[in-house]
């Protein structure tokens, strides 16, 4: 499924350029001179959009050119879904090509790369570039097939991004903050947690972050939540959709949910919470909801329950901007007495409304298999041992401080 992102710049038509989903097969300078000439004569051109067709280094080397002359205006770049049937070369030669442009596009605000084979083949050129990025505020790469490895060296190069902007901002009037990082379904794992953590955490402007589908395990969600996510008080929207909490990734959340004041939109579904969890996360929500500025809530397949649904009664009258609310695929009847009570405060209110709830578990329901739930019931870290990551991120942060760019 290709990753659907809308960005918020609105650049009309006749400032953009545009070969979406054309399925063109670009390999040499002939083929693509066509567009070239287009380009070329575009005036106060904000954005290039080559998603869905296939470019050869070849082809991506005169594009990136053409890229230049539009250094002054161009705003956002769709390199989305451009590699089909490129090989394990042809993908970070073609890379380079690009990113040797983009370094120098001052005005360029959003960058998509998403659904395109990296894999680990272009984590060199694709560590460096992050590294050495001064100006996009919106990072778009989901559906890479990054894999844990990638994405450790992705979280380092967030750090070097941002020292880099940090040390850049004086000289260099369009340098700007990172706002907004996708990088879901990219099988990023438990392994890459920490050091994304330590990278997105040096991004301290961080407003729209979704990490969904990565397969992340408890204890790797609660050290991204502990010693990332909590330290970024601008935050806005967090998709952390299919992985897995169980009790450790919920207890995180539940403890960092009020360091996120302007919160909008959280997305939880499909995490494992399990009944407990969902109750930590929700207790904590209701002790500042008449202060939450949340919009969505989304919960679907968390084994929430009649507990969980009693909390939601209790707090949604205080969320004053809360339209929607999903909860499918939860263990409780459809008839409950809370879901009444859930839709007469929509109604009272005006606005919003429940997803259909066509998938719910039996209330009395229990897991077939015991070797599952002991595989999913990683127990949390104590203070000690979250200590002694904290110490290992610091010490990163120094070696990485000192050989930053």
């Amino acid at each position: 499924m290709a990753t659907l992102y809308e960005s918020e710049l609105n650049i009309p038509a006749e400032r953009s350029f545009s070969l979406k989903d054309k399925t063109l097969k670009l390999d040499s300078l002939e083929q693509v001179q066509t567009y070239i000439d287009q380009l070329s004569k575009k005036k106060n051109l904000e954005k290039i959009d080559l998603s869905g067709n296939t470019i050869s280094p070849e082809a991506s080397k005169y594009l990136a050119k053409e890229f230049l002359n539009h250094r002054d205006t161009l705003k956002e770049l769709n390199l989305q879904d451009i590699y089909t049937s490129r090989d394990k070369f042809e993908i970070p030669a073609s890379l380079k090509e690009f990113f040797a442009a983009i370094e120098q596009l001052p005005q360029l605000r959003v960058l998509n790369l998403s659904d395109n084979a990296f894999g680990q083949d272009t984590i060199d050129v694709l560590e460096d570039f992050i590294s050495k990025s001064k100006y996009f505020e919106h990072f778009i790469i989901s559906n890479n097939g990054l894999g844990p490895f990638s994405g450790t060296r992705v979280g380092k190069a967030l750090y070097k991004m941002a020292k880099l902007r940090e040390a850049s901002n004086i000289e260099d009037e369009n340098v700007r903050t990172l706002k907004t990082f996708w990088c879901g379904r990219n099988r990023l794992e438990s392994g890459s947690a920490e050091f994304l953590a330590l990278g997105l955490r040096a991004n301290t402007d961080l407003q729209d972050i979704r990490l969904y589908q990565n397969g992340i395990r408890p204890n790797g969600i609660a050290r991204l939540v502990y010693h990332g996510l909590s330290r970024l008080p601008a935050l806005q929207v967090l998709d952390l959709d299919d992985n897995t909490f169980t009790l450790p990734g919920s207890t995180a959340l539940a403890e960092s949910i009020s360091h996120w004041p302007d919160l909008r939109e959280l997305n939880i579904n499909d995490c494992l919470m399990k009944a407990e969890g969902c109750v930590k996360v929700l207790a904590k929500l209701s002790e500042f909801s008449d202060k939450s500025k949340l919009e969505a809530l989304k919960l679907q397949y968390n084994e929430l329950n009649s507990d969980g649904l009693k909390l939601l009664v209790g707090l949604l009258p205080n969320l004053k901007s809360h339209s929607i609310l999903e909860l499918n695929g939860n263990r409780f009847e459809e008839d409950s007495e809370y879901i009444d009570k859930i839709n007469s405060i929509f109604a009272i209110k005006g606005k919003g409304s429940l997803d259909e709830l066509d998938d719910l578990e039996e209330p009395d329901s229990e897991e077939e298999a015991e070797s599952e739930d002991e595989d999913e019931s990683e127990k949390e870290e104590d203070d000690d041992q979250r200590k002694n990551i904290e110490d290992k991120l610091a010490s990163l942060e120094k070696e990485l401080a000192s050989t930053h760019i």
